[in-house]
Order: C-alpha cells, then sequence, then structure tokens
C-alpha cells in the first residue's frame, strides 16, 4: 500500500490537534524560541508563521534548535516505535492480525503489547482493527449493490462477524442502504427557547433532532420508514431531549439510533467526546481521527448528521476560529455553545 506523504497544512492540523499518534513521525520547529517539540506536546500553540516541521530531531538540531523539555521529542521510546508499527500493520491488513503476530513484528510479548497500545491509543489492537473493517464496510455499502459484497470487500471472513460488530451501532445495513424500510419511526413537534424543534425516535433510540423541521423533511430523511406521531410512550424520551436541548451538554444518556456509515459514526462518536463549551475545527477532527487528509470527509460526515445537538456537530467551527455554517443558522448555534460555556 502507497502512503500518501503529509504536507504541512496536515501537520499543523496534527500539531494542534496535539495528536500523540504522530509522536515519532515528525517533530515540530518553533525557530522563534528556538525549540522543537513533539505533535503532542501540551505547550500553548506557536504562531503558524513561527512553525517548521522537520523528519527527525537530527534535521531539526541542524537547523539550530535545541529540544522542548517538557516533551522530550528527543527521548522517542521504544513502546512508541512500538504503537506507531502496530497502528501501520493494522492499517495495511486486508483481514485479521493476531496479537501473536503483532509480537513477533515489534518484539514484544502479546499481553504487553495489547496493555501498552490500549493506553496509547485508546482502543485494543482489535477494536481499533475493527473500527477500521466497519469503516471500510460502511465505504463499500456505498459503492456495492450488495451487502454481503460489501462485507467481504472491507475484510470480514464472513456475514456474521460483521453483524457482531455492528451491534450496538443503531441501524443495519440494510436499513441504511434501503431508507429506513420496515422501521417505525415515532415523531413530534415540540416547541423550545431556540424554536420549534422535529424529535424523533425508533424503538432503539433517538434517530433525528433538527429545527425549523416537520414530518415532510423526516419523510425526505427516512423516505421508505413508517411515520407515526409520537404517543404517550414516548413522551419521556421527548422531555429528555427538550431538556437536552435547553441545556447542551446534558443528555448523554439518552438513547440513539444512529444512520450512517462506519466513518460517519466515528466521526459523530468524536463530536461526542468534544467537551461543552469547547470547539474544534475540521482538521483537528481529522487529525484526532488518525487522518488528518479527511478534513472534507468530516466535514460532509458532520452535515450528515441527523441528531442535532446529541451529536454536538454545532461545536465544529472553522478553522479561522469563526463560527462557520450550521444547518439550522448561525444564530443557534452560537447560543447553542453560549450556554455549554456558561453551564
Amino acid at each position: 500500500m502507497t502512503k500518501t506523504p503529509l504536507s504541512d497544512d496536515d501537520r499543523w492540523r496534527i500539531a494542534l490537534a496535539k495528536d500523540r499518534r504522530f509522536d515519532g513521525v515528525f517533530v515540530t520547529g518553533v525557530h522563534s524560541t528556538g525549540i522543537y517539540c513533539r505533535p503532542s506536546c501540551p505547550a500553548r500553540a506557536p504562531r503558524r508563521e513561527n512553525v517548521r516541521f522537520y523528519a527527525t530531531p537530527a534535521d531539526a538540531e541542524a537547523a539550530g534548535l535545541r529540544a522542548c523539555k517538557r516533551c522530550a521529542p528527543d527521548q522517542q521510546s521504544r513502546e512508541e516505535a512500538m504503537v506507531l508499527r502496530v497502528l501501520e500493520i493494522l492499517r495495511e491488513a486486508e483481514g485479521p492480525v493476531s496479537l501473536e503476530k503483532l509480537g513477533a513484528a515489534t518484539d514484544y510479548s502479546p499481553t504487553h503489547l495489547q496493555r501498552v497500545f490500549t493506553r496509547a491509543v485508546g482502543l485494543s489492537p482489535a477494536a481499533y482493527a475493527r473500527a477500521l473493517r466497519r469503516e471500510r464496510a460502511g465505504e463499500a455499502l456505498v459503492r456495492e449493490d450488495s451487502v454481503t459484497e460489501a462485507i467481504y470487500e472491507a475484510g470480514y471472513s464472513a456475514p456474521s462477524r460483521f453483524y457482531e460488530d455492528m451491534k450496538g451501532q443503531g441501524m443495519s445495513a440494510k436499513d441504511r442502504r434501503d431508507g429506513g424500510a420496515g422501521r417505525m419511526i415515532h415523531f413530534a413537534v415540540i416547541e423550545t427557547t431556540l424554536g420549534a424543534m422535529l424529535v424523533a425516535a425508533t424503538d432503539k433510540g433517538v434517530c433525528c433532532v433538527a429545527f425549523g423541521e416537520g414530518e415532510a423533511e423526516l419523510r425526505a430523511r427516512f423516505p421508505r420508514a413508517e411515520l407515526v406521531e409520537g404517543g404517550q410512550a414516548f413522551r419521556a424520551l421527548f422531555e429528555q431531549v427538550t431538556a437536552a436541548v435547553e441545556k447542551p451538554g446534558s443528555g448523554q444518556d439518552i438513547p440513539l439510533d444512529v444512520q450512517g456509515t462506519a466513518f460517519q459514526q466515528r466521526v459523530w462518536e468524536e463530536l461526542r467526546r468534544i467537551p461543552p463549551g469547547e470547539t474544534r475545527s475540521y482538521g483537528e477532527l481529522a487529525a484526532a481521527l488518525g487522518n488528518p487528509k479527511a478534513s472534507r470527509a468530516v466535514g460532509g460526515a458532520n452535515g450528515a448528521n441527523n441528531i442535532a445537538v446529541l451529536i454536538p456537530c454545532h461545536r465544529v467551527i472553522a478553522a479561522d476560529g469563526s463560527l462557520g455554517g450550521y444547518a439550522y443558522g448561525t444564530q443557534i448555534k452560537a447560543e447553542l455553545l453560549r450556554r455549554e460555556r456558561e453551564g
């Protein structure tokens, strides 16, 4: 597999996101201070015009820079090198890779490798590989006529493995392809301090929250689902959603029934990790997902989000720090952020 080299714009986005997965891949030289750092250095971000990027600490030192004492970029550990190697192997693999094989490739015992990798990345090697397969399957579902063909193309050994991976991921692959065919969606339009709000849910959880929309727009989002007005059984759930909208940043326990590809779901999960009141750019989100070149794809996934506020796409802003766009208007976006910051 041919690797696409990182551009300086990619490296800058990675440094802003302080993404430790790229430690050892390059260093950031700050010529106004004369030091160079790891991409994950916790120090305050420098001005872009003062920054140059170098492939190795030796290159940075040849340019007259000295190593940051806080992040020690000249002392990459053996563990960091192992994590980078495992990430590379998993991204290039066409199927599952055992811990034993990963250990043999990195000279680590399987148990020690699993512990170190999980601490560094936040996922075990197996969980990281499953996330990659789900992403590939979601992309293949768009291209292939057959769900089964898409599953095999993504690297699954059998359809049963795919469906096991997708447990708890919301609507099934067939549901995603068929616009919610065969699903019953309950909905209501509720008045809030931000205006009229459409809320819709299946028996699994909330599948849509949108401002200024009604049944017609819900039909466009789920053209083949059966739509019914929400009754008493959904009253408590809809009240929870309303409370979470009035106080954004709450409502993390509300069940969701998300509809999207594996990549979109990864983006939406990352959005939910942004602390209330904080913001990220598309580039920062892409870097956090381990693919700094995917900022446009992240923007597309952000725009495809059907569940406003609960999946907080309002926390994404433009690279220059301005609010950027929002499907329901920047006035609502600004108010949601204001409420989150004020707690």
